[in-house]
């Protein structure tokens, strides 16, 4: 009987990074399993919809991956809120909508394959950051707050679980990612955009690092991108 593949879960596995990321890793050889509120056309690999910020769903739903496919050897997590407004017109729904959907799901995804990963010989957790984890612009006050808490968040899973095998990694994506939805969004030249599948790239090597070189944290911007 052929052993089984190992597993990579990717949080937010829309259209754009993360089925860029599911293609990258089912390349390598990995059974990809993407979560997601909406499934997107044509999914890579086995797509699960549901709401990755429900305490209740997400433990159940990612336990029953793992009794299927064995515990996961790289877990993603790549979730996005983005409100753009002025202090007095960001509401506290759109304000705590950012952090649910952005800390808490990293909460619950942590809390629900870290200590698995442990157990079984360790493996990769990578967290997709941006710009706004290290600054927080004018109009960004929602998502800004949620990206700095979500990094502090990554900082401290890696202190504990980097001693126990697991390599906790935080990605700033100092750009914008291209796709459909941001090419509507963003009156920009496709050329200075980061390209899904080079990011995706970037992840895959981070997950093959060896264990006297682990990176905790990287910045990834194109060429053109000023810093």
């Amino acid at each position: 009987m052929a052993a089984q593949k190992p597993l990579a879960i990717v949080a937010g596995a829309g259209a754009g990074l993360g089925q860029s990321l599911l293609s990258r890793f089912e390349r390598g050889g990995f059974t990809a399993v993407g979560l997601g509120r909406s499934e997107p056309l044509a999914p890579v690999g086995d797509f699960h919809t549901l709401d990755l910020a429900d305490a209740n769903t997400v433990p159940a739903k990612i336990a029953d991956i793992i009794d299927t496919y064995g515990a996961p050897k790289i877990v993603v997590h790549n979730t996005a809120e983005l409100v753009i407004a002025p202090l007095s017109e960001t509401s506290l729904d759109h304000f705590s909508r950012t952090w649910t959907s952005m800390v808490q799901t990293a909460f619950l995804l942590g809390r629900s394959t870290l200590d698995v990963m442990a157990k079984a010989d360790g493996g990769s957790f990578i967290v997709s950051g941006a710009t706004a984890s290290l600054r927080g612009g004018a109009k960004f006050s929602a998502f800004a707050s949620a990206k700095f808490a979500l990094r502090g968040l990554t900082q401290s899973m890696a202190r504990e679980y980097q001693p126990k095998g697991v390599h906790v990694c935080h990605a700033i994506l100092d750009g914008i990612i291209d796709t459909d939805r941001s090419r509507d969004l963003h009156s920009l030249d496709p050329a200075k955009m980061m390209k899904p599948e080079d990011i995706a790239e970037a992840y895959w090597q981070i997950a093959q690092q060896p264990k006297s070189t682990w990176t905790h944290e990287l910045d990834l911007r194109p060429a053109s991108e000023g810093f």
